[in-house]
């Protein structure tokens, strides 16, 4: 297993080890802590990036077989190009990011003389890990405990229903775990049960506190969060919020509620706002990413479910619009499965190549 964000050292300043939790609900959420005696989720097997390579080009080989069909011929010509841009199209990289990828790859077929359709496809990945590029950054986890006064890096995360936003939250507190940092996890998502039950799973297997309540306002229970998060000198605290579709103007205010509602738990906060979407839904992918960011400033990306999908080229197309707008989103993690395992960090290089096949 490798690091795949980057701690900052804590601060010096000690935080009290436990104050009253307040906040404005009306009914006080409970921090339930996990038991001692609950059971540790095995640790996962320690894998060296070649492993995780190969299950990443395995998953994404639906989209690969398609764009590697248009190189098997003998001639660089205008027909090649043609079933490239189709290919391009059908995996989901979009209309902007195609015509930019067959605009600079063409300059980079001429600049290096290339003769033959394998040298083409060679510099095929080159030009899409350099589109690719921005989106690769590291999750930067403790700057907050340098400020005054200190705090946990609070994350908001989100996404539509079925993304795997509860599963991904399970997975990140797993390696934040492991990683020796205190995480506290808020369970705001407080009208669907079931939500609420499995990121309960996911506290107890990672021996971790949650705040939950039933029923209950979900910016209080992410207020009470955050500052049982401050009081107990946690270096992160995770809220999970309900799914819902951008189209959903009152649950997108609810979600714009939330984060008022943080920053008025700890200054500068969320830190984070990330959006988690499924891979497999392809150009709307794109327009949620567009929707959440207009609405709450997107500083992140999960993308899931890339495993058994035809549409890995959203990936492009999210990179194409970030440089059209003059701003990044980057991509933090992608999964390609169910395994603790299967959520690892972004990796420009390694996704064009494994995408291409």
């Amino acid at each position: 297993m490798f690091s795949f964000f980057k701690k900052k050292p804590p601060a010096s300043v000690a935080v009290p080890a436990a104050l009253p939790v307040a906040g404005p609900a009306a009914e006080p959420a409970t921090a339930a802590p996990v038991a001692a005696a609950a059971a540790a989720a095995p640790a996962p097997a320690a894998e060296s990036r070649g492993s995780w390579f190969g299950r990443l080009a395995q998953g994404l080989r639906k989209t690969g077989s398609g764009i590697a069909q248009v190189f098997t011929g003998t001639r660089i010509d205008d027909a090649l190009y043609e079933e490239l841009e189709a290919a391009l199209l059908m995996a989901d990289s979009g209309v902007a990011a195609t015509e930019w990828l067959l605009a600079d790859l063409k300059r980079r077929v001429k600049d290096a003389k290339a003769t033959e359709p394998a040298m083409v496809k060679a510099l095929l990945a080159d030009a899409l890990t350099e589109l690719l590029q921005p989106l690769e950054r590291a999750l930067v986890i403790g700057a907050a405990r340098s400020a005054v006064p200190p705090g946990p890096t609070v994350m908001m995360v989100t996404g539509v229903n079925g993304a795997g936003k509860t599963t991904s939250i399970g997975k990140l507190t797993r390696h934040l775990a492991q990683a020796d940092c205190k995480v506290l996890l808020a369970a705001a998502d407080t009208f669907r049960a079931a939500a609420r039950e499995q990121l309960v799973v996911w506290a107890d297997r990672n021996r971790v506190e949650i705040v939950s309540q039933e029923g209950g306002d979900p910016a209080a229970v992410t207020f009470d969060a955050v500052t049982a998060g401050r009081a107990r000198g946690c270096d992160v605290v995770i809220a999970d919020t309900a799914g819902r579709l951008p189209t959903q103007v009152h649950l997108m205010e609810e979600l714009k509620k939330i984060q008022r509602v943080i920053g008025k738990a700890q200054a500068g906060a969320p830190h984070e706002v990330l959006l988690v979407v499924d891979g497999n839904t392809g150009q709307n992918a794109l327009a949620q990413v567009k929707a959440f960011d207009a609405a709450l400033g997107l500083t992140g990306l999960i993308v899931t479910k890339l495993d058994g999908t035809a549409k890995g080229g959203v990936l492009a197309a999210i990179a194409r619009w970030g440089a059209q707008q003059g701003r990044v989103v980057p991509v933090y993690f992608i999964g390609i499965g169910e395994r603790l395992e299967d959520l690892q960090t972004f990796n420009a290089r390694e996704f064009a190549t494994a995408l291409l096949g």
